[in-house]
């Protein structure tokens, strides 16, 4: 069989999965790096959508939205007379350069952006940081320049993305050899228990292609954008499962 068949019937079929044990550790390890490319697929697609809509967003706000403004000496100076606030869905943008705005009174946001007179707020998650324009000594910061920097990031996403969905990609498959090895080491006792000759490398390779079915399952649950309660004890339970159904198709050791 050849790789894609071999990830097609490991969805499905622990009998096949079992007689991908004697297989080179090379063709395994390339089934890993192949499953979790599909895995990380969606993740990729949303990240690099959301920074898209983001940079677009944010060029969008401070071009059309915001008045002429400028930072200097440690103060954010524009011609407005009452704070703006945009809100959208999931971020809202607060610019008050009059000090009506203070930061106490953006303690209820989970996720805003805020210049105010004196500073700048940074909110994620409802958790708040605040930095001083007093930092940025000997350096003006205008509407044109933000800008400027806007479509500099704009011009570099073509770089940027394919960086962020490599290192995601990375992080994903050193992710997914370390579950595939806890899983093997699962398979000690279950070869135990069924009484199977089977030594720990070719657990291995049957752990590479028993975590198939739960690993593609969440992918298409992450690409409907949809949660599953307890995700965890579910990938688990399903990958022990296929494990201890692939040892059973394997022939016991013969008893002296």
């Amino acid at each position: 069989m050849n790789i894609f068949q071999q990830l097609f019937k490991s969805l499905y079929s622990p009998k096949d999965i079992a007689s991908t044990r004697f297989q080179g550790i090379e063709k395994t390890i390339l089934y890993v790096f192949l499953l979790t490319l599909v895995s990380v697929i969606p993740t990729v697609s949303y990240v690099s959508s959301a920074i898209n809509n983001g940079i677009e967003t944010a060029a969008h706000t401070v071009d059309k939205e915001l008045p002429d403004f400028s930072i200097e000496n440690g103060e954010l100076s524009a011609d407005q007379e009452e704070p703006i606030y945009i809100e959208d869905a999931d971020f809202t943008i607060i610019f008050d350069s009059t000090g009506e705005v203070s930061e106490t009174d953006l303690e209820g946001y989970q996720n805003a952006f805020a210049l105010l007179q004196n500073e700048f707020v940074l909110i994620a998650g409802g958790t708040l940081d605040t930095y001083d324009y007093s930092t940025l000594t000997d350096l003006t910061i205008t509407k044109d320049s933000i800008l400027e920097v806007i479509h500099s990031v704009d011009g570099l996403l073509a770089v940027i993305i394919p960086v962020l969905a490599l290192t995601i990609y990375i992080f994903s498959s050193g992710i997914k050899f370390i579950e595939i090895t806890i899983l093997a080491l699962f398979g000690l006792f279950i070869k135990n228990v069924t009484s199977r000759n089977l030594p720990y490398r070719q657990l291995w390779r049957l752990s590479a292609y028993s975590v198939t079915l739960p690993t593609i399952f969440f992918t298409i649950m992450e690409a409907f954008q949809t949660n599953v309660p307890n995700g965890f004890l579910i990938n688990w339970f399903v990958s022990i499962i296929m494990l201890y159904l692939t040892v059973r198709e394997i022939p016991q050791k013969a008893k002296k």
